[in-house]
């Protein structure tokens, strides 16, 4: 069977239950599921919200193209990427990934393998708004992440 990664960009908010449901629906091949969620955090109280921006069209190209590349390495049975823009509050959903596959190792590295890419190649740009009323500019890029992606040979 085929696996064609669902992979969405959009402003709404999304429903980690409804969204593994969804994917798992009427299925017997599926024996594990890993899901991650990326929340945003409130950076010690400081963060009124996180703005991310995106362009579209390229974003859900390099999604996609990341996710193809997870399926190719690791024998997964699903594949749902979701990832938010716009103003989100700390604690509200930013970036979803469910991976699904007969057995949990793949699902786990595959999951592990989008979130890395997710971090240092998909094109989003991050702005922090302060519970002060300013804003903190542009979020740089993080080493840490390009270490982590580092780990997984070049797609």
């Amino acid at each position: 069977m085929t696996v064609r990664p669902s992979v969405r960009v959009e402003a709404k908010d999304f429903d980690v239950g409804a969204e593994t449901a969804s994917l798992r629906v009427g299925r017997t091949d599926i024996g594990a599921i890993v899901t991650f969620t990326g929340l945003c955090r409130d950076e010690g109280g400081r963060l009124a919200a996180l703005e991310l921006e995106h362009y579209p069209g390229m974003a859900e190209a390099e999604i996609r193209r990341i996710a193809d590349a997870a399926i190719e390495r690791w024998p997964l049975t699903g594949l749902t990427v979701i990832h938010r823009y716009g103003k989100i509050p700390p604690g509200g959903n930013i970036v979803l990934v469910i991976a699904a596959s007969a057995h949990r190792q793949a699902a786990f590295e595959a999951a592990s393998f989008l979130m890395d890419f997710l971090k240092t190649k998909a094109p989003f740009w991050k702005k922090e708004h302060l519970v002060s009323g300013e804003s903190s500019g542009w979020v740089a890029a993080r080493d840490e992440d390009d270490t982590a992606a580092g780990r997984w040979s070049a797609i």
